[in-house]
């Protein structure tokens, strides 16, 4: 393993302007950290990338590496781009296992962190190193939200996760698993308590339906669910999966993994939002892509299709044929979406959310609520673990000049 990060490190052209830097979301130095992993300063290497991006280790297994830093590497325009992600993940799995983080002496401010994804995750650990007493509130009995419970272990290892619950930790957060915010109390508790500041990461966990007939019958299922306990499920010989993105391919992959012997995954367009790489797996496992195929309706034995024209410009449906078919299945998993959960964003007085049901923040995640930030899914939607870094590391950020505001 070793042997073969090096050799990929050293096809690094270390470029004066770097594409592959332009390529990534949180902007990571590529070409510096892999200059002092192969100078052997691997522990430099692993606290630049620390500091860049706290989930680094995370998101070099399950970035899509190929829209972005490898998909920009100059190597790959004519032939196979540096695998970045690889020597990434040796270095920040390295780091991640010997980390001695520094902190801040405490200066006595509560900060509040409602919810322990990503998003929770990253501002809990930049708010303890700068000295603030950071409590977490996480609604499940374990932390890391879509890295726990959205992404299988297939994909992402929960050992992963759980180092970063062990890291948190050891900064002194505090983290108070099993406690909805908006259900045994609210964020004006929290305010009464002494919490100076306030940020919300919840994430998008409730599942978009499609809104036709049979969507509650008992074999039809949302696939954010079935992420969460696959076990628990049983879905037969043949599943149709409705869905063009990750979370379908997903789905597609662990009901494989799980015994069914069909999977059919339909798509209303020509085209899939997963990523390639996510999309090919899937398909080299099994899976089955049926495009053109729009749902008008979930009986018991399966799903009524209607035939889709699309326009091969914008990739939308432009129209529908008049009779529908039927595609039999024993299970159907919708996969179109998820929205946030609606109770604190709605129970929060002051807190203004738009027509989507999102938190309305300003570029550094304030709300119009004083003291309360927003980060991550929960004002964005469905986005990546990186882009949700990216946000809360400016979101930290403005947390403390708040709150050092309110100390002046």
């Amino acid at each position: 393993m070793a042997h073969n990060v090096i050799a990929e490190a050293k096809r690094c052209l270390h470029c004066k302007n770097p594409r592959c830097r332009t390529g990534c979301p949180i902007n990571t130095n590529i070409p510096e950290f892999i200059h002092l992993f192969l100078e052997g300063h691997i522990d430099e290497a692993g606290k630049m990338l620390f500091e860049n991006n706290p989930l680094s280790v995370v998101c070099s297994t399950v970035c899509n590496h190929g829209n972005q830093c490898q998909g920009h590497c100059v190597l790959g325009i004519k032939g196979t781009p540096v695998e970045i992600s690889t020597i990434e993940n040796f270095v920040s799995s390295h780091y991640l296992d010997c980390l001695d983080l520094e902190k801040a002496p405490s200066n006595g401010i509560k900060v509040a962190v409602v919810g322990a994804g990503p998003a929770g995750i990253t501002i809990s650990i930049m708010m303890a190193q700068l000295g603030y007493d950071v409590t977490v509130y996480e609604s499940k009995s374990k932390i890391g939200g879509v890295l726990r419970y959205g992404i299988p272990e297939f994909r992402l290892p929960k050992a992963i996760v759980d180092r970063y619950e062990e890291l948190m930790y050891k900064l002194g957060i505090k983290i108070k698993f099993n406690i909805t915010i908006g259900k045994s109390f609210g964020v004006e508790e929290l305010f009464r308590d002494g919490f100076k500041a306030i940020s919300i990461g919840t994430g998008v966990t409730y599942p978009i339906n499609l809104n036709i007939k049979g969507e509650t019958l008992g074999h039809v299922h949302y696939g954010v669910h079935y992420l969460e306990t696959p076990d628990v499920y049983k879905l037969g010989d043949t599943v149709i999966v409705i869905g063009a993105g990750n979370v379908a391919m997903d789905v597609a992959r662990t009901a494989l993994r799980k015994g069914a012997r069909s999977v059919k995954i339909c798509l209303r367009s020509d085209r899939c939002t997963a990523s390639d790489e996510e999309r090919e797996y899937a398909e080299i496992e099994g899976a089955e892509f049926v495009y053109y195929k729009a749902p008008v309706e979930i009986t018991d034995e399966g799903v009524m299709f209607k035939d889709t024209v699309v326009d091969l410009e914008t990739h939308k449906v432009i129209s529908m044929s008049e009779e529908a078919t039927l595609m039999p299945a024993d299970s159907v998993m919708i996969c179109v979406s998820q929205k946030p959960s609606p109770l604190i964003l709605t129970e929060t007085e002051g807190l203004e959310i738009n027509e989507r049901g999102l938190a309305k923040i300003d570029e550094n995640g304030v709300t119009s609520r004083k003291g309360l930030f927003a980060s991550g899914d929960v004002v964005k939607g469905a986005k990546t673990v990186v882009e949700a870094v990216e946000t809360s590391k400016r979101v930290a950020m403005a947390m403390h000049e708040y709150l050092q505001g309110l100390t002046d």
